[in-house]
């Protein structure tokens, strides 16, 4: 994937903004095919050498919601995308519905930013929040596929569900996660929208994405450390643990362990207890992770799969090295393959109370 700068608005500013009637990563990744076309899959027509586009329509929060912010969030969240497709602009090479790419982008960079701030308020035994913001994506899987569908010629569907899964789904996306993506992914397993030959990628993907995912007791695995000791993840007391994949030598794994260790309270968390950092090699070279070792911090918990379970048996669904987990205490999952920052900020939160 081509890499690119995503600009992200806080929750506030964001929510600021509709209120007052204006809407607005790991290495090692595997390349994947586009899964779903809209219409019968002609080429996309050449783009018009000076086209104009629409702006990315405005959204207005009605003023029955403006003494009750958690009901006006919840209309954000499900009416976001309304406006946007019922509009009858074209969809082209480089717009779509008549809105330019880099707005429609931007305005989706917006909306995942807002659902992912409503599902950091969710906890395993308190999940309504997350409910929220998976009932938004379902809304806006709805209201694509409706659009489509008045439309079959079109490739709205083609274009919208590729920028969504770069931005939910892609391993190098800076915004990914899959606890968002999957009910996007069972829309398109289940949607006439979607071509047949891609079908089965959309049922794999929404398979691998329920692995894990938020709420669920973590699966447990076994491991040892550099003395022959063997351990498990269930077996570690700490409030949270950060389960971290990572490789011997790996760039954006050195990148992460400095990340971690420049923040000043994840060391006192650890040393009350509060955190535990379970680093895991996954795959054969033992005898290079062993030589390796010095780089990892001693407080952490740096160990190797022996049985080779979770890259064979696929129950971590590990698509790329590195990848971070966040669990509670009962290693129910909290966050899934997340960006660091996005596991720091959590934690630091947290330890800030």
């Amino acid at each position: 994937m081509k890499k690119r700068d995503i600009i992200v608005l806080p929750l506030l500013a964001v929510a600021i903004v509709l209120t007052a009637g204006c809407g607005g990563a790991p290495s090692g990744g595997k390349a994947k095919n586009s899964r779903a076309d809209g219409g019968k899959g002609e080429p996309l027509a050449v783009e018009q050498a000076e086209t104009r586009y629409r702006p990315f329509p405005q959204m207005s929060v009605p003023s029955v919601y403006a003494n009750d912010a958690e009901a006006a969030q919840e209309y954000v969240v499900t009416h976001y995308w309304d406006t946007f497709f019922k509009s009858d602009g074209p969809t082209t090479p480089k717009s779509i519905l008549g809105v330019s790419d880099d707005e429609v982008e931007q305005a989706l960079s917006n909306y995942i930013q807002i659902l992912q701030n409503i599902k950091l308020t969710a906890t395993p035994d308190e999940p309504a929040s997350f409910t929220l913001a998976r009932n938004g994506v379902k809304a806006m899987f709805s209201r694509l596929e409706t659009r489509q569908l008045a439309d079959t010629s079109a490739h709205t569907y083609l274009r919208f569900t590729e920028m969504v899964t770069k931005y939910l789904y892609d391993p190098n996306s800076p915004m990914r996660d899959e606890d968002l993506y999957l009910p996007f992914a069972e829309g398109m397993a289940a949607s006439p929208c979607t071509r047949e030959d891609m079908r089965n990628a959309a049922r794999f993907e929404a398979s691998a994405c329920r692995k894990n995912g938020f709420g669920q007791t973590a699966r447990n695995f076994s491991f040892k450390d550099a003395r022959g000791n063997k351990g498990s993840l269930h077996a570690v007391k700490a409030d949270y643990t950060m389960l971290f994949f990572s490789n011997p030598g790996c760039t954006s794994c050195k990148a992460i362990i400095e990340e971690i260790g420049s923040r000043g309270f994840v060391r006192p968390m650890i040393t009350e207890k509060k955190l535990a950092i379970v680093n895991i090699y996954i795959d054969e070279e033992v005898q290079k992770w062993r030589e390796y070792l010095h780089n990892y911090p001693p407080e952490w918990i740096n160990g190797y799969d022996y049985t080779f379970s979770l890259r064979d048996s696929g129950s971590y669904d590990i698509r790329a090295i590195p990848s971070l987990y966040l669990l509670d205490a009962g290693k129910r999952v909290i966050m899934k393959d997340a960006p660091t920052g996005r596991v720091l900020d959590y934690l630091e939160t947290i330890y800030r109370q």
